[in-house]
């Protein structure tokens, strides 16, 4: 039987349907016409950005670091390219089957993981960490054949810090090094232009020369614009905005005269600053032992930093700057012109000296037999003990700290290097400043005595020393030490002197600069320097010194043979030349090494004959002066060689 169908009524259900499908098909155009428009127009500006970085990348350009120079344009740092090969490891997976199957393919040794894992742990995941540096030729060959069984790892063109002169002048110059977590947090706080400029930089200076002049040795970084596959390399250069390198140090240093006491001191520990007391700049500046930056440069190995951080010869301590000691006669000098500035002593006033001074029941030692009557002159020319603990009674540790407290002592000179310290120069608020208990707390009058030789609670570097020393040389005096004479525009080739502030005066009067000039010049020809200084073209003024290491008790007689050589004295000297006309003044020490004279004014001497005739010791004498028994022969001339410089310094140097 033949179904009879509403027509009709299936006729407007179809049309529902049509209208229904319709109505979605309309509807999903206009979601698809809404997101387009929002895409095409509203998101323009913003996905075309990211399509783009998609197809290109901006890469920063790390500038050429700039290079050290010494005054007379040897190179003391500078740079060299090499082929790093490098692991991020948030994209390397397991990164030590990484680094097994890269051994296979390029020498990896066991220093090199052990680099790798302390760097990794100063780093983030996403920091590329060097696993080798300076690859050959044929081992980036090698490694490009097989990059694509290592995601995460790759070669990089970087360039590397060069010290060529090795250990030489390694506590003024430093040394660069991986920027760490402290570091970058650090740079946080930097302007933005500044932390701009280090994009892309993964090494900073870390000490001295490198540190302090940081941002001008760095340069300005640039940028280039490179087009990449869809697998992230890079096809060919868009745009490019070259970086700048970093401008030239100049320093005031003679890399030559620094060699010279270097090797003078020889295995022996110690410091010299050596100053032109015209000026204040630093000609040389010693502290030993030293250590060799360059292995700080690729991330030091964890048995070279053992060897160097837990030596008992402390060689990263950088004596000359950081170093205190009780300067010992060598501050007999600056208590003589105190009492005369401030009417405590005239120059003629004789003083016996018996060999001892008895203050408060307790007696201190002098010469043995005693020098009888001594004046001023003739109390520094042979060091009477006596003599200057009777002064430091007369003035008091107030008074003595309120006159040596403008020449330097226990202050921060404002040297042109990081990490100096201050020292003690003791005084009444001192001693109450750091002590707690009330017994502590207060000054005794017989612990004046000991001020007036240099002991007791005095202790300064040998850079307020010598910048003490300069001061009372030129007359007077004050400059700021300082190591960078000028700074070279690398791009415009100017120089550019490094402004200093001007000289302080300290107002001493001319009569009694002079009177003290006589003792310190009769040390030299006739008191006890005599030995060393016999000879000598020129006339020097200076001041032998020696300072105890330990405390060995009240009327205990000094041994060095019954003492370990790390508790024996101190030797030091103290000396300006040529004494009329002064055009270079020191201070230096020999830890451990006794009496000033022995030990210390020998390495004086040598430095005095090649600054001011242009000798240079050879190497018999030389060896002498490290064995503490060098003296010129009596109107003998000194013999004199060429020094010479590693040969893969440049070198411009000229005799001074």
């Amino acid at each position: 039987m033949t179904e009879i169908r509403n027509v009709a009524a299936d006729l407007a259900r179809f049309k529902r349907r049509v209208l229904v499908i319709g109505l979605v098909v309309l509807t999903a155009f206009v979601l698809l016409g809404l997101r387009l428009f929002h895409l095409q127009v509203t998101r323009h500006e913003e996905l075309a950005e990211r399509a783009e970085s998609n197809r290109t990348a901006v890469v920063p350009v790390v500038p050429n670091r700039g290079l050290i120079l010494d005054r007379n344009g040897v190179v003391l740092a500078s740079n060299y390219s090499a082929y790093t090969l490098e692991i991020t490891p948030s994209k390397a997976g397991d990164l030590e089957q990484t680094i097994d199957e890269l051994a296979k393919i390029v020498e990896i040794q066991p220093r090199d993981r052990r680099r790798f894992k302390r760097l990794r742990e100063d780093s983030r995941s996403f920091d590329s960490i060097p696993i080798r540096t300076r690859l050959s030729d044929e081992e980036v060959a090698r490694f490009a054949a097989q990059r694509y069984r290592f995601p995460g790892v790759e070669i990089k063109a970087r360039l590397f810090r060069s010290y060529p002169m090795g250990e030489l002048a390694s506590h003024v110059l430093g040394y660069i090094g991986r920027i760490n977590q402290r570091e970058k947090a650090a740079m946080e706080d930097w302007p933005e232009e500044d932390q701009a400029n280090y994009k892309g930089t993964d090494y900073i200076g870390k000490l001295g020369i490198e540190q302090s002049y940081e941002k001008v040795l760095h340069g300005q970084t640039g940028v280039e614009q490179m087009e990449t596959s869809a697998g992230g390399r890079a096809v060919r250069r868009l745009a490019s905005h070259p970086a700048t390198p970093g401008n030239t140090v100049m320093l005031s240093l003679d890399i030559k005269l620094q060699k010279l006491v270097e090797d003078m001191f020889g295995d022996r520990r110690g410091a010299l600053v050596a100053l032109d007391p015209r000026n204040g700049e630093v000609l040389a500046f010693v502290s030993k032992p030293t250590f060799n930056p360059n292995l700080f440069v690729e991330g030091i190995d964890s048995e070279s930093w053992a060897a160097l951080n837990e030596s008992i010869d402390k060689p990263l301590l950088n004596r000359a700057l950081r170093g205190t000691y009780p300067p010992g006669s060598t501050y007999k000098p600056f208590m003589a012109l105190g009492a005369l500035e401030l009417g405590k002593r005239s120059p003629t006033l004789v003083i016996n000296d018996p060999g001892y001074y008895t203050y408060g029941g307790h007696t201190f030692r002098s010469h043995e037999g005693g020098l009888g009557g001594v004046d001023m002159v003739r109390a520094l020319q042979f060091s009477s003990n006596t003599y200057f603990y009777s002064l430091a009674v007369d003035m008091g540790v107030d008074t003595i700290h309120d006159f040596m407290k403008p020449l330097g002592f226990g202050q921060i000179t404002g040297i042109d290097l990081p990490g100096e310290v201050r020292g003690v120069l003791p005084s009444t608020e001192w001693k109450r400043s750091v002590n707690k208990r009330p017994e502590a707390r207060r000054w005794y009058s017989g612990e004046t005595v000991s001020l007036g030789i240099g002991q007791g609670y005095n202790n300064f570097t040998m850079l307020q020393l010598a910048s003490a020393e300069a001061t009372l040389a030129n007359g007077g005096t004050k400059f700021r030490p300082h190591l960078v004479k000028a700074i070279k525009n690398t791009v415009t080739g100017q120089v550019q002197e490094e402004i200093q502030p001007p000289g302080e005066n300290l107002g001493f009067k001319a009569k009694n600069i002079d009177i003290v000039r006589a003792g310190l010049v009769a040390v030299n020809k006739a008191g006890t320097g005599t030995r060393i200084f016999a000879g000598a073209p020129y006339t020097s003024a200076g001041k032998t010194g020696t300072a105890q290491a330990v405390s060995l008790g009240q009327n205990v007689k000094y041994n060095a043979k019954a003492l370990e050589e790390h508790q024996r004295d101190h030797s030091l000297f103290a000396a300006f030349a040529p004494a009329e006309n002064p055009r270079i003044a020191l201070a230096v020490i020999v830890e451990n090494a006794g009496f000033g004279a022995a030990a210390a004014a020998p390495i004086v001497r040598r430095v005095f004959d090649y600054w001011l005739l242009g000798q240079y010791p050879n190497e018999q004498d030389m060896a002498a002066v490290r064995a503490g028994k060098a003296a010129a022969p009596i109107g003998q001339p000194l013999p004199a060689t060429e020094v010479a410089l590693p040969s893969s310094a440049a070198s411009a140097a000229t005799a001074p």
